[in-house]
């Protein structure tokens, strides 16, 4: 694909693409509507960042074991 076909392409693309809508109240942006394959997305994205965050910290604690007799015993205290 040469450049101007590409430009071409990309324009007709947002052509077609819906705009993210954008609510307002009193003058001030409150919401924004967009299409529900961009907001699975979106949300997918904050799931996967929220999961590496989780992994981060849980990978600063020291790792605590004990053997496995002592937690067995536990439990058959319980």
């Amino acid at each position: 694909m040469h450049r101007g076909e590409i430009t071409a392409y990309a324009t007709s693309m947002r052509a077609t693409l819906p705009e993210p809508e954008i609510v307002t109240r009193k003058g001030r942006p409150v919401s924004v509507i967009i299409p529900i394959k961009d907001y699975e997305e979106l949300l997918e994205r904050v799931e996967d960042a929220y999961d590496a965050a989780s992994l981060k910290r849980a990978r600063r604690k020291p790792l605590h074991y004990r053997p496995l007799e002592d937690y067995l015993a536990e439990r058959k205290r319980k």
